[in-house]
């Protein structure tokens, strides 16, 4: 079978979205989101974006990124693939991974790693449903080093408001409230001390309308915060949620979390989705969440 790949174009687009959707069979994928994980990126280079062509039909697509120097490591990642069910088994994903990862070796990034992209991603690794793209991760080299989850929260069994605690915190000078623009500096400043990657994440809740951003002050500075709205645009996503180590435990957490739960269920959706999860225990307990989806992470050491 004959293909040619070639680097991406803005008017690929219309092409790349239905397969997109195709090969992303067991999610949501609409044009503002990939749009999102397209151009929102905030490392977005074009010459990381392949597709591969059966003359002038789109076959293929491959999405790169690097995060530089997270933590003395260069990372880069495969952010998105799709390959038509009818071209598979024709070495197209492996042509476009190839050139991505020949690109990102001359960068000197260490580690590859897929789909698990800070700031911007559409999921945190693979879900193992999607077979095709483990066997992809195995043959290329990647290894499994890690599993995560997605929660979900059914929003409409029960009222998130949670008036006792909010007084118990005003009983201890603390002030939960929604974000403001005049708020925006002193959080970000507050982010980068112990979630510099999430600063991105927070910019991005600052655009939904109402501010998808909560925070907790204590004698009038920011101490915790909770989003949603951040990633993945017509989707319920919750998070990133951060609280100073300091005041963990006094329940600040949990009330950020109600408020956000709340917007989303005012904004229509039945389900929150609770992404890339670590205390499942915390939102198990205070939310009634349950697995949804299991990731399997994958890494390749480049150099």
């Amino acid at each position: 079978m004959n293909y040619t790949i070639r680097q991406y174009q803005d008017s690929d687009f219309d092409q790349i979205l239905p397969l997109c959707q195709k090969s992303y069979h067991l999610d949501e994928i609409g044009e503002d989101l990939l749009k999102e994980k397209i151009y929102e990126d905030p490392f977005y280079e074009q010459e990381l974006v392949w597709v591969a062509c059966d003359q002038e039909k789109i076959v293929g697509f491959l999405m790169g990124t690097c995060r530089m120097d997270i933590r003395g490591v260069n990372y880069g990642y495969v952010k998105m693939m799709a390959v038509d069910n009818a071209y598979r088994r024709n070495r197209i994903a492996r042509s476009m991974y190839e050139l991505l990862e020949t690109e990102l070796k001359q960068r000197k990034v260490d580690v590859m790693r897929l789909g698990d992209v800070p700031m911007n991603y559409f999921m945190p690794g693979i879900d193992p449903k999607y077979t095709p793209a483990l066997c992809f991760a195995i043959r290329m080299g990647f290894d499994r080093f890690m599993d995560t989850s997605n929660l979900l929260v059914d929003l409409d069994n029960r009222d998130w408001n949670d008036p006792q605690k909010i007084e118990a915190l005003k009983a201890d000078k603390i002030e939960v409230c929604r974000a403001t623009p005049e708020d925006k500096q002193e959080l970000m400043d507050f982010a980068e001390e112990e979630w510099k990657l999430w600063q991105y994440e927070l910019e991005m809740a600052y655009k939904a309308e109402p501010i998808g951003i909560h925070i907790a002050k204590l004698d009038g500075k920011i101490r915790a915060f909770s989003a949603h709205s951040a990633n993945n645009k017509g989707l319920p996503w919750f998070g990133p949620m951060g609280t100073h180590p300091d005041l963990r435990g006094k329940g600040m957490g949990r009330v950020l979390l109600y408020h956000c739960l709340e917007d989303l269920k005012d904004i229509g959706y039945k389900t929150a989705i609770i992404p890339w999860v670590g205390p499942i225990d915390f939102y198990s307990h205070h939310t009634g969440a349950v697995v949804e989806r299991i990731f399997w992470r994958y890494e390749k050491k480049l150099n």
